[in-house]
């Protein structure tokens, strides 16, 4: 497994990130558990979770995904990089969701007792927060760093004026400040090419990108007529729909019809074909890969094993390059989680 610096600072982190959204809604705490293992074995020691997953709906499930790591953790927590985000409502009171310092203090608390950890590698906001004063999330933030209860700080689905905002704000005030941003992005979502990636490369942020299959789009396993069961596109709680208005599309269905042909020219698989033109981009630090069972995580190890040649990534450049256009969706939509 390759490594890469997380942006500007000293952290150096795998290639690949285990994304673990699947943990307690499509796998049970035994087949979790059995992914962390084959993932850490082949090297993947970065993992990202979120308090609020497996976001299925089901209150009494929040926090699931994070007991279900803080139970595997304990002899593995010198050897990985922990990741995980705040930000969506994980109760029914009001303060209970956003960027408040209120609800960064009860939230980090609690993902710290459920990941059963002293501390965390990387806290990441999940969404923007436009009610909540930017200056005062990055002091509570700085306090917390300050407090050895997280080492760094990052966001997630940030659009890059925001971004930009925080890191001025961070500046000017001496504060901890966002060292990795975690957009969606993959061949059929191109946007945040459009200025975030410029703006990571000029202030030297880590990019940690989610959905680089397009929920399975991309591995070229469902057909037109209907989504397979069991997988993002029919998952409860609203997930399905999210993943459904993302990307089952004709645009799209066409588009992967056209890519096969690419992957077979090139002897691998479509999935390995996605990952590896995410992994191609050199703004990319490491692509959230996700699994329902441990052998779906070999494409990925195989697209940083064998990175694709510069006439394939031209081609696939080339073919998706629509999808570069402008998409505003995920800005405003502050109780959507990924």
């Amino acid at each position: 497994m390759e490594y890469k610096k997380l942006g500007r600072t000293g952290l150096k982190v795998s290639r690949l990130c285990l994304g673990t959204m699947t943990f307690g809604n499509q796998c049970n705490t035994t087949q979790s558990h059995e992914i962390l293992n084959y993932a850490l074995e082949a090297g993947i020691s970065f993992i990202d979770t979120a308090d609020i997953y497996p976001a299925n709906g089901v209150p009494e499930d929040i926090g699931e995904t994070e007991r279900i790591i803080g139970e595997w953790i304990g002899p593995h927590r010198d050897d990985v990089i922990l990741a995980t985000k705040f930000f969506a409502p994980t109760g029914s009171n009001p303060w209970q969701g956003g960027s408040s310092r209120r609800n960064i203090r009860d939230s980090v608390e609690a993902s710290l007792r459920r990941l059963q950890t002293d501390y965390i590698d990387l806290y990441q906001v999940h969404f923007p927060d436009y009610e909540t004063p930017i200056e005062e999330t990055l002091k509570t933030l700085d306090d917390l760093v300050r407090q050895g209860k997280i080492l760094y700080a990052g966001c997630s689905n940030y659009p890059a004026w925001y971004l930009a905002l925080a890191l001025g704000v961070s500046e000017t005030n001496n504060l901890v400040r966002f060292d990795c941003v975690q957009p969606r992005y993959n061949l059929l979502f191109r946007e945040p090419e459009r200025d975030l990636y410029n703006l990571c490369d000029f202030k030297d942020l880590a990019v940690i990108p989610y959905n680089p299959l397009a929920g399975g789009l991309l591995t070229g396993k469902h057909s037109r007529e209907a989504p397979l069961d069991g997988t993002r596109f029919t998952l409860k709680g609203g997930q399905g729909k999210r993943y459904m208005d993302r990307y089952w599309a004709n645009t799209f269905h066409e588009t992967v019809d056209l890519l096969r042909p690419i992957a077979e020219q090139a002897g691998i698989s479509l999935a390995q074909l996605a990952t590896g033109w995410v992994l191609a981009n050199p703004t990319i630090t490491s692509p959230i890969v996700g699994a329902t069972n441990p052998k779906q995580l070999d494409d990925a190890i195989r697209a940083v094993q064998e990175p694709l040649d510069t006439e394939t990534i031209a081609e696939l450049d080339d073919l998706t390059r629509e999808f570069r256009r402008g998409d505003t969706s995920i800005q405003f939509r502050k109780n959507e989680t990924k």
